[in-house]
């Protein structure tokens, strides 16, 4: 009789699975876009360490290799790793600070930029950006970023895009090919869309989709695939204070909350795990897109009864829109599609 495993991430069952480092089982999708294989020990792991030498080891694993003094990576000889021995900074990542002026794709008013933070280990760094600045041909830019630290990563930024002008033209297959060279993600790096302030219609919208993300916590962070209170968190205070938040005031609080409204002309959802899963990243996209149609078209009795700001009525409605399937997808994958 033929055997069949429950896959530990989707749940679905396979009769091809592929061992883990947990003593469970991936499925092939999830064994190709969301595991690494660990080069000692040959298992799956959801999350690895590289090493200078371009291996990369599990957590059961790393013991065997040294940290480097430098950064967090590991080294397999030496006191610092190949990277922070010889600094070979490469100036196509600019400074943290670097802002150009902005290059709008798509019809609006509804735009959306993609802040995707990877890293990779010193030895796969030139690799990843060159993978990352030809494919991009300057629909985005690459950036230091002090979360992923100096020579160890970088955040690619995107100019303002449409949401379906980002489906169809946004090269999808760079976040493959920066992971086939070395990039990988963990727990310290995450995914940031800003979306226009003038694609609202009103105050009462912003209070309206502000208010939908707040109140499903719960959902949006399964979504997201983390929790962050150091990076995105849901503080009840700045729950509190939505209505003055909606109305333009941009005072009194961080950026390091789940809508960061510091920008002047965005609105940051700060909320996901990053990603090198092109449907993980398109529906993160898609949500910010969707939950701001979806806010715009709730009436006043939606909000009266409390139903319009219910999951279940936005999973609803999603379904009826085909072009968010990237997201209604992910929200199968994980379980919030009820």
């Amino acid at each position: 009789m033929r055997a069949w495993f429950e896959c530990e991430l989707c749940q679905r069952y396979t009769a091809t699975g592929t061992p883990t480092i947990d003593d469970g089982m991936a499925c092939d999708r999830c064994a190709d876009l969301r595991y690494w294989r660990c080069s000692d020990c040959r298992l799956l792991a959801r999350s690895v360490r590289h090493v200078d030498n371009g291996e990369q080891v599990c957590v059961d694993c790393e013991d065997d290799y040294r940290e480097c003094a430098e950064c967090d990576h590991l080294t397999s000889g030496g006191t610092y790793c190949s990277h922070c021995a010889v600094d070979d900074h490469d100036d196509r990542v600019f400074d943290h600070s670097y802002k150009p002026d902005p290059v709008f794709h798509g019809a609006g008013p509804v735009y959306l930029g993609l802040e995707l933070e990877l890293k990779t280990s010193g030895h796969a760094l030139e690799d990843c950006v060159d993978a990352a600045v030809s494919q991009l041909r300057g629909l985005g830019y690459l950036k230091e970023d002090g979360s992923i630290g100096y020579g160890n990563g970088f955040e690619l930024v995107t100019h303002p895009m449409s949401y379906d002008w980002a489906l169809e033209h946004f090269p999808w297959t760079v976040l493959r090919e920066m992971r086939s060279r070395g990039a990988y993600i963990d727990d310290g790096v995450g995914i940031h869309v800003h979306v226009s302030r003038e694609g609202f219609t009103s105050p009462a919208h912003v209070y309206r989709w502000m208010k939908f993300i707040y109140r499903n916590e719960s959902w949006a962070t399964r979504l997201a695939r983390r929790s962050s209170d150091e990076w995105a968190s849901f503080d009840p205070d700045m729950r509190a204070e939505i209505a003055h938040f909606a109305k333009g005031d941009r005072l009194g609080y961080g950026r390091y909350h789940a809508i960061n409204v510091c920008p002047r002309d965005t609105l940051e959802v700060r909320i996901f795990a990053s990603s090198l899963d092109p449907q993980q990243v398109q529906a993160a996209l898609a949500f910010v897109a969707a939950s701001v149609e979806y806010t715009r078209t709730l009436t006043s009795g939606d909000v009266a009864s409390r139903r319009g700001w219910e999951w279940t009525a936005f999973v609803t409605w999603v379904r009826r829109h085909p072009i968010y399937l990237p997201l209604l997808a992910e929200m199968e994958a994980l379980q919030c599609a009820s």
